[in-house]
């Protein structure tokens, strides 16, 4: 009996141990192959390329009106005439003013490229922001200076970025200040006088370029391939264009803005 009991005992382990896999050695979760980080590519300066050009303004300049600086007397009597909006600024044969020129899209993501540590200077004379429109890169230091007998209040408004209001009294130090993040078009004003107006893009390349009275622009350094290259000014927008370039090879590439498209 007992030897009928042991072997009956004997099957029913061996069929457990058949359905818990046995012997058979347990398998090990799958592990994800490993990866190298990709290796940050620089531009090949010998191969490089650029894309030049002129940015131009079809039609009549819109009229605009002299600022009223009559609020601030030391605003007032610092010009000599009176001051028009720099919204738009033409110079000879309709050549555009504070217009950004811009890699817009087709530039590799796995370039990499050194910050420069020169600051971007925007200063405020005569109780303007000088320049009007300034570009740079992440990272890069920014400064402010006043240049005026009066308080300026400094107040960039980002969307992407950290918005800050600084107060800078005559005779005061510079504003040092960075973008941590590439952003387009960053609203700068100044909450003592509000017709001070200044636009900050930051970018993650160095390929751009803000326009000044003869409408010229350079884009240098670019390795070859096809771009997307847009223009962007204040009161008309941006423009876009595609543009290839071949090694060492430089491409003009030049924009008209319509002053009708507008509404004026």
């Amino acid at each position: 009996m007992k030897s009928m009991l042991y072997f009956t005992l004997a099957i029913a382990l061996g069929f457990a141990a058949a359905g818990c896999g046995g012997n058979k050695p347990a398998e090990t979760p799958s592990q994800p192959a490993a990866t190298t980080p990709a290796a940050a590519k620089t531009v090949d300066a010998s191969t490089a390329g650029s894309v030049t050009g002129t940015i131009t303004l079809d039609g009549k300049a819109p009229v605009t009106r002299p600022i009223n600086m009559s609020a601030e007397p030391y605003c007032a009597k610092a010009h000599a005439t009176p001051v028009t909006p720099p919204e738009v600024v033409t110079g000879a044969g309709g050549a555009l003013a504070n217009v950004v020129v811009y890699v817009k899209g087709g530039l590799d993501a796995g370039y990499t490229f050194d910050t420069p540590s020169a600051p971007v200077v925007l200063d405020q004379k005569g109780c303007m922001y000088d320049p009007h429109v300034i570009a740079m890169m992440a990272g890069q230091p920014f400064q402010v200076k006043n240049d005026d007998n009066t308080t300026h209040n400094i107040h960039p408004t980002p969307k992407d970025n950290r918005e800050w209001n600084q107060s800078q009294p005559p005779g005061a130090s510079p504003i040092d200040q960075s973008f941590a993040r590439p952003e387009l078009a960053i609203p700068v004003k100044c909450n003592v006088h509000p017709w001070m107006k200044s636009y900050i893009f930051v970018f993650k390349n160095p390929y751009f370029a803000v326009t000044s009275k003869d409408g010229k622009f350079e884009l240098k350094g670019l390795p070859p391939g096809t771009y997307t290259i847009e223009a962007w000014q204040e009161k008309y927008g941006p423009v876009d264009q595609t543009v290839t370039i071949g090694a060492k090879e430089s491409k003009p590439l030049n924009f008209t803005f319509k002053a009708a498209a507008s509404g004026d």
